[in-house]
């Protein structure tokens, strides 16, 4: 396995995956990397010729500084983990060489098509459009044939469609389903902030909204919003910021069961923000 930190050096490495006629497999990554992470490599790792993780904190996509101080890092586990998925190469470049000084300042701008005026994008303003700064940049470079996103993020999710789409690249983007700890709590990053009670409260997210399904056939998405956040709100430790049932397209508020939709939601966990998604 190969680490890389120099952006030209890297470039170099691309270059001659390209010129073997290599398919690349991109997994973008923060660290602190999990199951549901790893998941996301063995299926690139089967898919590919080589496949590459970018492991990168991302600054423009946090919306305060204290957040982005306290994201979890640990480079050498990450290491370790990639190392025994059989991943072939990690990109892990410096913000001064990914982002120059005007970037850091000026928000990027990019037309999402509606799908970041609602939940996270309410609030998070400007989340989506550190996100797309950063894996437009990183498509550029990496140059992938797939790239590997979790379903957990969902509204992210759409908006890389989207981005794809905008900017045409010749990316195929696969859609991975979410990775659960044992209790059902989805897996992510923040979890480590979690102490052991914590983790028995968060758990009561996702057993709501599997047990929202059953309420679907006699609620209607208004009532059945209601009921899954009074029912959050009532386990000590949780404080749901925002729960919506939306369209899988168009991320808008649905009213009736009419097309495929979706649940996400936000919950605070102590200071820790989680999120999660169940389909309807």
């Amino acid at each position: 396995m190969k680490i890389f930190e120099s952006i030209n050096e890297f470039q170099t490495e691309i270059e001659s995956l390209k010129a073997n006629g290599k398919t690349i497999g991109f997994v973008p990554t923060m660290g602190a990397l999990h199951e549901g992470h790893l998941a996301l490599v063995k299926q690139s790792v089967s898919e590919n010729d080589c496949c590459i993780v970018s492991i990168f904190v991302n600054p423009t996509q946090f919306n305060s500084l204290s957040d982005l101080e306290k994201y979890p890092r640990d480079f050498n586990k990450d290491v370790k983990l990639l190392k025994s998925e059989k991943c072939d190469i990690i990109f892990a470049p410096k913000a001064e060489d990914m982002y120059n000084i005007n970037e850091l300042k000026n928000r990027f701008d990019f037309d999402f098509g509606g799908l970041d005026t609602v939940m996270e994008g309410q609030f998070r303003p400007g989340h989506f459009n550190g996100v797309v700064q950063i894996v437009s940049k990183l498509f550029k470079l990496v140059q992938p044939t797939k790239a590997y996103f979790g379903e957990k993020d969902f509204q992210q999710l759409s908006i890389i469609h989207q981005m794809v789409k905008v900017l045409d690249f010749n990316i195929e983007i696969v859609d991975c389903p979410i990775v659960r700890e044992d209790s059902g709590l989805a897996m992510s990053s923040r979890n480590e902030r979690l102490t052991t009670e914590q983790r028995a409260q968060a758990a009561e997210i996702s057993k709501t909204l599997l047990e929202s399904c059953s309420l679907a056939s006699h609620l209607s998405p208004c009532e059945l919003t209601t009921k899954v956040i009074d029912n959050i709100n009532s386990v000590d430790g949780l404080v749901v910021e925002y729960f919506d049932i939306v369209d899988v397209k168009t991320l808008q508020t649905v009213n009736s069961w009419i097309n495929p939709a979706v649940g996400c939601i936000a919950v605070f966990c102590g200071e820790v923000r989680l999120i999660d998604n169940i389909r309807y």
